[in-house]
């Protein structure tokens, strides 16, 4: 397996120039298959990977979420981004000490978002550049080349505020944030105006469906794409697609399914986790 400072330093590098797609497995086996087709770099899914526990999104304990992206990290090549939430805790002196845990799991770079304890509503701007500034003097204070992505939720709730969305990026930029996330931007003036705004660090945005292509993206100035939990949700639609079909009486259902022969040689090429 590549070293975590080779990781780091290709990870870093992407981030340099170009435009490059991040798919988010939410297991080993997705993200050996993420690594077999040929991408560069993975980004974990809190929600993906909540869901593979029978939880949902913001269900799962920060201990548990450290064992996943450290056996993730370990399992692939590639570097990855950990979706770290919401950094596990509230104060930044708390945030800073997680981030410094999740440091050890190997991964090249991680998100923190501005939300509040379960997902539920939005840090005010001081205290979510506070968060910030913390998680980057963890990082600086490791020594690890970790990219540290800050997000702002606020479009999710709110899918008009794009204003207050690209202020809270810009004092994140200045809190010394490598890369900046604002989930939910979906119009193409939005986008330029956000990567204008944080510019010359990067923008990435989320596909969460049919939309504009990684083209398209990358002519706005979007330096990464990321999927979130969508390929999750495709992999659970299909069962449930199919599951009903067979509940209903028909194995119809079971004849879009991948060639097991074809699974078993990706994976054969892959060491044990």
């Amino acid at each position: 397996m590549t070293d975590i400072a080779a990781k780091r330093a290709t990870f870093r590098a992407l981030h340099a120039q170009g435009c490059f797609v991040l798919p988010n497995p939410w297991d080993i086996g997705s993200a050996r298959l993420f690594q077999h087709m040929g991408f560069s770099a993975l980004a974990s899914t809190s929600s993906g990977h909540a869901w593979t526990t029978g939880q949902p999104d913001y269900g799962v304990t920060r201990d548990a979420v450290l064992a996943h992206l450290t056996t993730l990290c370990a399992a692939v090549d590639l570097p990855v981004n950990a979706d770290f939430e919401n950094g596990f805790a509230v104060e930044p002196e708390e945030v800073a000490a997680n981030v410094t845990l999740a440091i050890g799991t190997g991964m090249a770079g991680l998100s923190i978002e501005d939300s509040r304890p379960g997902g539920v509503g939005l840090h005010d701007l001081p205290l979510s550049v506070a968060r910030i500034r913390a998680a980057r003097a963890a990082i600086d204070a490791s020594g690890q080349d970790v990219i540290l992505v800050a997000r702002t939720e606020g479009l999710l709730s709110d899918a008009a505020a794009v204003r207050t969305a690209i202020d809270k990026l810009v004092a994140f930029a200045q809190a010394g944030a490598d890369c900046l996330y604002a989930p939910g931007v979906t119009k193409k003036e939005d986008i330029a105006a956000m990567v204008r705004a944080v510019a010359p660090r990067p923008l990435n945005v989320l596909m969460t469906g049919p939309g504009h292509s990684v083209a398209e993206l990358a002519d706005l100035g979007v330096r990464r794409i990321s999927v979130g939990g969508a390929l999750a949700r495709i992999a659970w639609g299909a069962v449930q697609a199919a599951a009903q079909q067979i509940k209903d009486g028909s194995f119809a259902g079971l004849a879009g399914a991948a060639s097991g022969k074809q699974l078993n040689g990706i994976f054969a090429g892959f060491g044990k986790p």
